[in-house]
C-alpha cells in the first residue's frame, strides 16, 4: 500500500524522501500518527505487506534515487531495510532515519530517538553519523549477531506474546528457554588488534556487537571504530539467577566466565552436527560456519539531539 505513486517524479520533496511503514510492528497503534507526521514532513509512505517486504522497498527506493529513507517499525524492519540498501549497493547514496514503532527499538534508542516524532525531527535536523555495518556471510546487521541462550530466547518470543506484554516477553521466554538450553559448542577464530585469537568450547552465549554493547554499562557502542565487540560467556548452570544475569547484559561486572575482545573479523564454526542458531538484529539465522566482518562507517543515519550523551 502506498500514499501516492512511489515510482513517480514530479519535483516534490516526496521524490527524495520515502518512508517504509511496518503497520504491524509493536502494538500496531502507530499507523495513523505516522501518516500524519509523514505528510507534514514530506515523506511518501510505502507499507510493508509481508515478512521481508522492507528489503524490496528499500532496494526500490535506492533505484529511485531516494536520498532519505525513513524506517518506521522495530529493529527487524531496520535490519531488512539495510539489507535492501546493501543489495542495491547504495550505502553511499541513501541516508537512513529510524522512526521507532517496534517492541524494543534498540537501534533507535541508541541513536537518541525515543518517540515517533523524534525520528521525523532528526530527519529534518539533518545531523548524521556514519556507523559500522556488520556482515555475516554477506548479510548486513546493524546491532548485533548473537548465538546461544539470548538468541534462543529472542527468537522464541512469539508475536502474540510480544504484542500482549511487550519487552517483558523476551524476559519470560529467556527464563523458560534457560531451563531447556543445551549449551553452545563452537570454535571461534578472530583477528584482534593484537593478533589472532582462538576460543573453543561450550558457551552460554556468544555476542558480536556493532551498535549494541554486551559488557559494561547498559549503553550503546558508538559503532564507528571499525571493530566488533565479541563477548563469550562460558557455559554455567542455567539457573534463574543466570538467566536474569543474561537479561542484565551479562552481569555488568567483571567475571571469570566472560571473555571480551575487539575484532575486525572472525569465524564461528559449529562443533556439533547441527547448525548454530543466531539472532541477527533479532532475525533468526542458522549457520554451520559463518564469517563475520565489518564495513567501517558504511551506513549514514540521522541521529537525535541526545545521541552524544548516550555513547
Amino acid at each position: 500500500m502506498t500514499s501516492g505513486d512511489a515510482g513517480s517524479t514530479d519535483g516534490t520533496t516526496e521524490d527524495t524522501r520515502r518512508l517504509v511503514l511496518n503497520p504491524t510492528s509493536g502494538d500496531g497503534d502507530h499507523v495513523e500518527r505516522v501518516r500524519e507526521l509523514a505528510a507534514v514532513h514530506g515523506f511518501r509512505i510505502v507499507e510493508t505487506e509481508r515478512a521481508g517486504h522492507a528489503v524490496d522497498i528499500a532496494t526500490q527506493a535506492a533505484v529511485d534515487d531516494v536520498d532519505l529513507l525513513a524506517i518506521c517499525g522495530g529493529d527487524g524492519t531496520v535490519h531488512e531495510a539495510v539489507q535492501g540498501i546493501v543489495a542495491a549497493d547504495a550505502l553511499e547514496d541513501v541516508t537512513l532515519s529510524i522512526i521507532p514503532a517496534g517492541t524494543a527499538n534498540i537501534a533507535a534508542s541508541a541513536l537518541g530517538i525515543d518517540r515517533l516524532r523524534d525520528g521525523f525531527v532528526a530527519a529534518d535536523r539533518g545531523e548524521t553519523k556514519r556507523l559500522d555495518v556488520g556482515m555475516a556471510n554477506g548479510e548486513p546487521f546493524v546491532l548485533s549477531a548473537i548465538a546461544g541462550l539470548p538468541a534462543a530466547a529472542s527468537t522464541a518470543a512469539s508475536g502474540e506474546l510480544k504484542e500482549r506484554i511487550g519487552t517483558l516477553a523476551f524476559v519470560i521466554e529467556g527464563l523458560q528457554t534457560a531451563r531447556e538450553f543445551d549449551g553452545l559448542e563452537v570454535a571461534v577464530g578472530a583477528v584482534a588488534g593484537d593478533g589472532e585469537y582462538v576460543w573453543q568450547g561450550e558457551a552460554l552465549c556468544l555476542g558480536i556487537g556493532t551498535l549494541r554493547r554486551f559488557t559494561g554499562e547498559n549503553e550503546p557502542s558508538n559503532a564507528r571504530n571499525g571493530r566488533l565487540e565479541v563477548t563469550i560467556v562460558d557455559r554455567v548452570p542455567p539457573t534463574d539467577a543466570i538467566a536474569e544475569a543474561v537479561e542484565r547484559r551479562f552481569l555488568n561486572r567483571e567475571t571469570p566466565h566472560v571473555t571480551t575482545i575487539e575484532a575486525s573479523e572472525l569465524e564461528v564454526i559449529a562443533l556439533k552436527d547441527e547448525p548454530v542458531r543466531f539472532s541477527l538484529d533479532g532475525e533468526r539465522r542458522e549457520y554451520e560456519s559463518v564469517e563475520i566482518g565489518v564495513r567501517p562507517q558504511a551506513l549514514r543515519v540521522c541521529v537525535g539531539e541526545e545521541y552524544g550523551s548516550r555513547i
